[in-house]
C-alpha cells in the first residue's frame, strides 16, 4: 500500500501541480466571465468540462516536458528532487506516455466543446511541448516568450467554451498571461542563474547582464499592469477591477523597483512567489466585477 501511494505521488508531481492549479484557475474564471458577458446564465456542466480539459491539457503537456527535460533536470540543484531525475518513475517513459494520455483525452473533451476550444487545445500543447520545451528551451532566449503563448491558451478556452461572442474579451484576457510570464520566469531564472547557466540553458538572466535581465523583468511588469487596464477601457470591467489592478499593480511594481534598486537573489525570488497570487487575485476580480458591478 505505501508502494503504491508512493508512485501516485509521484504521478502527481511530474505534472507540475502548481503550475496547472494556476493555469486551470484562469481557465475557470475566464468561462464564468465569458457567460456573465454574454449574458448567459451559468452552465456548471460546459465550465466544470472546460476546466476538466484545462486541467489534463497542462497536467499533461508538464508531464511530457519534464520527461524531455530529465537530462538537465538531474543537474540543477533546484529540479535533481523531481520525479524523473531522482528516479522515482522507472522507466522515464511511463511519464512520457502518462503526459500523452492525458493530453489526449484533453483534446478529445475540448472537441466536445467546440472547435475553438479544440483549436486552442492544440494549439497551447503544441507551442509549450514543441516550440517552447523541445526547440527553443536550450537554443534561443526568447524561449519564455514564444512558448508563452501556451501559458494563455487556457482562458481563452474557458472563455470560449462559454461564448464565442466578443472574443476580443478573450484574447484580452489571454494576453494579460502572456505578459505575465515572462515576469514570472525571468524572475525565477534570475534566482537561479547558475542552475540555468550550468546546463547551459539560455534564459535570458544567464545571457544577459543581470541589470539588463532586471531592466526586462521591470519593463515587462510595467507593460502587464497597464495592458490590464484594456478591459476597463473596453467597458466590460468597471470599478472593482479597477481598484483591484491599481491597488495590486502597484504594488507588484513597487517590488519589480526594489528588485531594481537593490538587485539580489532574495528580492528576485520575492518578485516569482508573489506574482502568481498577483494572476490569481485579478482573475477573482474579474469574475467579482461581471457578477457585483460597482458603477463608477
Amino acid at each position: 500500500m505505501k508502494g503504491s501511494w508512493s508512485t501516485l505521488v509521484s504521478y502527481w508531481q511530474v505534472t507540475k501541480p502548481r503550475t496547472w492549479f494556476l493555469l486551470t484557475f484562469t481557465g475557470f474564471c475566464s468561462a464564468i466571465v465569458g457567460f456573465g458577458v454574454s449574458g448567459k446564465s451559468i452552465d456548471w456542466y460546459i465550465v466544470m468540462l472546460a476546466t476538466l480539459a484545462v486541467t489534463l491539457g497542462s497536467a499533461g503537456a508538464n508531464a511530457i516536458t519534464c520527461y524531455i527535460d530529465r537530462d538537465i533536470d538531474a543537474v540543477m540543484d533546484r529540479t535533481k528532487m523531481r520525479p524523473l531525475p531522482a528516479g522515482k518513475i522507472r522507466p522515464a517513459e511511463k511519464a512520457l506516455y502518462f503526459g500523452l494520455a492525458l493530453s489526449t483525452i484533453a483534446v478529445g473533451i475540448s472537441l466536445m466543446l467546440n472547435l475553438i476550444c479544440f483549436g486552442l487545445m492544440l494549439f497551447g500543447l503544441i507551442d509549450n511541448i514543441l516550440i517552447y520545451s523541445k526547440w527553443l528551451k536550450r537554443r534561443n532566449p526568447i524561449n519564455i516568450i514564444a512558448g508563452g503563448f501556451s501559458g494563455g491558451a487556457p482562458a481563452m478556452i474557458g472563455y470560449s467554451a462559454a461564448t464565442t461572442e466578443n472574443l476580443a474579451l478573450g484574447l484580452v484576457i489571454a494576453a494579460l498571461v502572456v505578459l505575465w510570464i515572462p515576469t514570472h520566469i525571468w524572475s525565477l531564472a534570475l534566482r537561479y542563474k547558475e542552475d540555468y547557466a550550468k546546463v547551459k540553458v539560455p534564459m535570458l538572466p544567464v545571457v544577459v547582464p543581470e541589470k539588463v535581465a532586471i531592466r526586462c523583468i521591470v519593463s515587462t511588469s510595467i507593460l502587464m499592469v497597464m495592458f490590464s487596464l484594456v478591459p476597463v477601457l473596453m467597458g466590460v470591467f468597471r470599478a472593482l477591477y479597477m481598484m483591484v489592478v491599481l491597488i495590486f499593480g502597484v504594488a507588484i511594481l513597487l517590488i519589480n523597483f526594489l528588485l531594481a534598486i537593490r538587485p539580489n537573489a532574495k528580492r528576485a525570488w520575492l518578485v516569482f512567489k508573489l506574482s502568481s497570487p498577483y494572476l490569481a487575485v485579478l482573475f477573482m476580480s474579474m469574475v467579482l466585477d461581471v457578477f457585483f458591478p460597482i458603477h463608477l
